[in-house]
């Protein structure tokens, strides 16, 4: 059993900022690619940003300079710093990662955390 827990969502301000964690929990001798995913009302969720294991990061081109990814491979957790926030960046956040667990790979979605930027 391999359980993505996050937390650090709310209501900011615009220009204001949020810090994101996700923490894998369970049966795990490992995490390769974490990510942040993001869905707001009526949209596809879409791919915020990712970092490979190696540190290795991917950005929306709409938050580049804004948001900031980051990961401790010893505790298995993601962050994602996020400053300048704007109302379009009202969603709920998914954290994703590749899980090592049990000899398996396998990908594991968190229950999402509302974040709600007012203008």
């Amino acid at each position: 059993q391999v359980n993505l827990v996050e937390s650090g969502g709310g209501l900011v301000q615009a220009g204001g900022s949020l810090r994101l964690s996700c923490a894998a929990s369970g049966r795990i001798s490992g995490t390769n690619t974490m990510g942040w995913y993001r869905q707001a009302p009526g949209k596809q969720r879409e791919l915020v940003a990712d970092i490979t294991r190696l540190g290795i990061t991917n950005y929306l081109d709409s938050v580049k300079g804004r948001f900031t990814i980051s990961r401790d491979n010893a505790k298995n957790i993601v962050f994602l710093e996020m400053n300048n926030l704007k109302p379009e960046d009202t969603a709920v956040y998914y954290c994703n990662a590749d899980v090592n667990s049990m000899g398996r790979l396998v990908n594991y979605w968190g229950q999402g955390t509302q974040v709600t930027v007012s203008s």
